[in-house]
């Protein structure tokens, strides 16, 4: 009983800290599957309210400066929309975290899709779509 006791204590003491966010080894997977593995400059992003009062729609264009992977032949030198949204979580939210917003003049990495009606690529590696480990 006193074990219990010392293990719910715990839980309680460090609940503010835990955070519900995936592995390392799931976002990794997520960017082995991205179908597009590129570098690239950030030229412009525009910030939109998105239907959500809590969500806002990230538009951003790209320069791409080099292709480690792609699945719809994008090419060094091709400029590239990238379109996601972003959601204000409330404070003591647990889950995974964002998708980090871009910024102008960024240099980095992009696991992205394309979707194929509009055009636009979207990140595919959560939180982890602009960065390695």
């Amino acid at each position: 009983m006193k074990r219990l006791t010392l293990a719910v204590a715990a839980l309680i003491i460090l609940s503010p800290v835990l955070q519900a966010e995936l592995g390392p080894a799931a976002y990794e997977a997520m960017q082995t599957k991205a179908p597009e593995f590129l570098e690239i400059e950030v030229l412009r992003v525009d910030v939109e309210p998105a239907q959500d009062p809590a969500s806002q729609t990230i538009k951003a264009m790209a320069l791409v400066n080099k292709v480690d992977r792609s699945a719809t032949s994008v090419n060094p030198g091709d400029i590239i929309n990238i379109v996601y949204t972003l959601t204000e979580r409330p404070k003591g939210w647990v889950g995974p975290g964002a998708i980090p917003l871009l910024t102008e003049k960024e240099k980095t990495i992009a696991y992205l899709k394309k979707d194929e009606a509009s055009g636009d690529f979207s990140p595919v590696a959560g939180i982890m779509s602009f960065q390695n480990f």
